[in-house]
């Protein structure tokens, strides 16, 4: 039987590449007659390494390129990390599946030296690493006496800079360190009740072309109902607020079985960057109503104080271009 070819489009990082080939092997067992391939495409976020996020925005950061090539039939499909795709996709495109998601979170990581394994017993002024406002926000309302240091990179860099360094620890999303063999670091595992996730953090999006039934149907297999449900409530109510990586944002989606019927569970958050302003709130419905819960929700918070919150970010903290 001849072979059919199928080109995945992926970043080079070492996380993004045991994405794509996690995707690649599903793609082999499932279809033997498949030849499926990876393509490196390199975005502006892996060229932009000396500039915090919240400095050049998050629309398209980690996807335009890859997103330009799948409108150019360069690749038959993209895998990202869920929390890195825009809620508003460019023409053309969807998100076709999104796969089971790992534990969506984060996870703290000591310095190697640092005996104190779980993150708020850390001593008065012990400094963090994060790259995420949201992170930020959420442990600066805990713990406003830490020192909060920005980081880049990928995993590996970020944990030699840790090592190098005199901070604390680091926050991370715990699906990236399981999924590359660096469980043995962590700490402690931070419970959504203490820092709510990203939108998305732990789930995989396959983006593909709008009308493109072959590959949607190679790839439905691979598609995760509880999670795309649950993922679709996060990102109704990240598009609602109008956020991203530039505004401190927490939520986290699930959907609980019990018995025959299914309840879609969402609490969200949305803070001011030094943590003192903190506005919360959670829904609750049927998995089919997900976009409408997170509508809901996201004007909730907006009519309590998000707006505000917000409003204030955008205009004392604006985004550079990245071009």
């Amino acid at each position: 039987m001849k072979s059919v070819k199928v080109i995945i489009g992926s970043r080079g990082s070492d996380l993004a590449l045991w994405q794509a080939r996690w995707v690649q092997q599903a793609l082999t067992t499932s279809y033997r007659n498949l030849d499926v391939s990876i393509e490196i495409i390199k975005t502006t976020g892996d060229k932009i390494l000396d500039s915090p996020l919240s400095k050049i925005g998050d629309k398209g950061l980690f996807t335009k390129e890859i997103e330009q090539a799948l409108m150019d039939r360069k690749i038959d499909l993209a895998v990202h990390s869920l929390k890195d795709l825009p809620t508003q996709l460019p023409n053309g495109l969807t998100i076709g599946a999104i796969t089971k998601r790992e534990d969506p979170r984060d996870v703290f990581i000591p310095h190697p030296e640092n005996s104190t394994r779980t993150l708020l017993d850390q001593a008065p002024g012990a400094a963090i690493a994060t790259g995420s406002l949201r992170r930020r926000s959420q442990l600066l309302h805990i713990r406003p006496d830490f020192v909060i240091e920005e980081i880049r990179g990928n995993l590996n860099t970020r944990l030699k800079k840790l090592d190098e360094s005199q901070w604390a620890g680091m926050i991370l999303a715990k699906a990236g360190v399981v999924r590359l063999g660096w469980e043995n670091r962590i700490g402690e595992v931070i419970e959504a009740s203490v820092i709510l996730p990203a939108v998305g953090q732990g789930a995989l999006g396959i983006e593909i072309r709008e009308g493109d039934e072959r590959i949607l149907k190679l790839i439905s297999s691979l598609h995760h109902y509880a999670t795309a449900q649950a993922a679709i409530a996060e990102r109704a109510l990240l598009r609602t607020l109008e956020g991203g990586c530039q505004v401190p944002i927490g939520t986290h989606g699930r959907v609980d079985n019990e018995g025959d019927s299914q309840t879609l569970l969402l609490n969200a958050l949305v803070g001011s960057i030094d943590g003192s302003r903190v506005v919360q709130g959670n829904i609750q419905g049927h998995p089919s109503k997900a976009d409408a819960l997170g509508r809901d929700l996201a004007e909730t918070l907006l009519a309590g104080g998000a707006n505000d919150i917000l409003r204030a970010i955008r205009v004392e903290h604006p985004v550079e271009s990245p071009e």
